[in-house]
């Protein structure tokens, strides 16, 4: 039950197995309690003593698990890796469906699915982020084809990750998007209220408290902040003290949103408008884990049919390189424990520029089209 580096199968899955655990009892006063979590698991799984969990997804997560925690802890977790492989498979073969220029390359996009880091993160930690792969790409296949109350439907069922639903409600509020909040939200209330109903409302109350008191546990959230890549990790690594880091990391959060909504509202294809989102939703996000970048399959997949369909410019060849530096920079994550610096957050946010910068060459380049056909005619 453990791997080469000594850290117990499945990682993150134990916190959610335990979980499970405490939803089949009922026990919603041990949902926010480490002590208590470590003494159910440690009955359950002997190799797990000792091991505790910062509590902070909020109650209904445990009802998921609750069906997986009759199981043993190595077939919960099997069945896990399974169900988190396939929701990939499927996230990633419904975004390719879509993208014409790339049907001839279905080997190639299938051996970077596979490879992709963050794909191997996800199955290593056992964690949910394949559930909000799941919630970003239905968004996508529905909104694309004028769904968009649907589309918030699924978008708001993110709330059992709400920092990755940050960047997104922003962007959706500032463009006027109403008919898709108009589907998160009832959505995310629906999602939160199963666990006031199972548990009643102390539980809910715990969590608040505990995103409220996060500021506080910073060291337990991310005891590893080189695997983190996110900006506001990326300024705390590179200036570890005082208010400053917090500071520039709103500051350039806001520059990433900016560019985000000039995107949604400027462009005409859903490729670069979503790519920029899914970026700027791990950009924004106050807490990202290399896991987390699963998110951004289908940005790969859209931005390299958007490229194939451009002509040959400079911006669209830094495009190219920026997408394999973004796909590839988290395998050397690592490397930020000596240097400070987290290079894939620098490549991220540098795709968000060109992006921006590619889709102002392309708007420029249909205005003259247009003014050009009008002289004519």
């Amino acid at each position: 039950m453990r791997d080469r580096n000594g850290n117990l199968k499945g990682t993150d899955f134990l916190h959610f197995y335990t979980l499970g655990l405490l939803a089949i009892e009922h026990r919603g006063d041990a949902l926010y309690d480490m002590n208590a979590q470590s003494a159910v698991v440690a009955q359950r799984v002997s190799e797990a003593a000792g091991i505790r969990y910062l509590p902070l997804y909020p109650p209904q997560v445990s009802l998921l698990f609750a069906p997986l925690a009759h199981l043993s802890y190595g077939k919960a977790l099997a069945l896990w890796w399974i169900c988190s492989a396939l929701i990939y498979a499927a996230c990633c073969y419904g975004i390719w469906g879509v993208c014409p220029n790339l049907r001839c390359r279905g080997r190639m996009v299938c051996l970077l699915a596979v490879a992709y880091p963050a794909f191997f993160h996800l199955i290593a930690w056992g964690q949910t982020s394949a559930l909000a792969l799941a919630c970003f790409a239905g968004f996508f296949l529905l909104v694309r084809r004028g769904h968009e109350a649907l589309a918030g439907v699924i978008l708001g069922c993110l709330v059992f990750k709400p920092q990755l639903g940050l960047a997104a409600g922003v962007v959706l509020v500032f463009v006027g998007a109403w008919r898709i909040l108009a589907g998160a939200l009832p959505a995310a209330v629906a999602q939160l209220s199963a666990g006031v109903f199972y548990y009643g409302w102390d539980p809910f109350r715990l969590w608040i408290r505990e995103l409220w008191n996060i500021r506080h546990s910073a060291n337990l959230l991310e005891p590893r902040p080189y695997q983190t890549h996110c900006l506001r990790t990326f300024w705390s690594m590179l200036i570890p003290w005082g208010t400053l880091p917090i500071i520039l990391y709103a500051i350039s959060a806001a520059v990433v949103l900016a560019f985000a909504m000039r995107v949604w509202k400027r462009s005409r294809d859903w490729a670069p408008r979503f790519s920029l989102l899914l970026v700027a939703t791990v950009l924004v996000a106050p807490h990202l884990t290399v896991y987390d970048l699963v998110i951004l399959a289908p940005a790969f997949l859209l931005l390299a049919d958007w490229l194939l369909s451009q002509q040959e410019t400079q911006t669209s060849g830094i495009l190219g390189v920026l997408l394999y530096l973004v796909y590839t920079l988290p395998l050397l994550g690592f490397l930020s424990q000596w240097t400070h610096v987290q290079l894939s957050v620098l490549a991220m946010s540098f795709l968000v520029y060109q992006i921006w910068k590619a889709v102002r060459c392309e708007d420029r380049l249909h205005d003259s089209s247009t003014t050009a056909k009008a002289g004519v005619a």
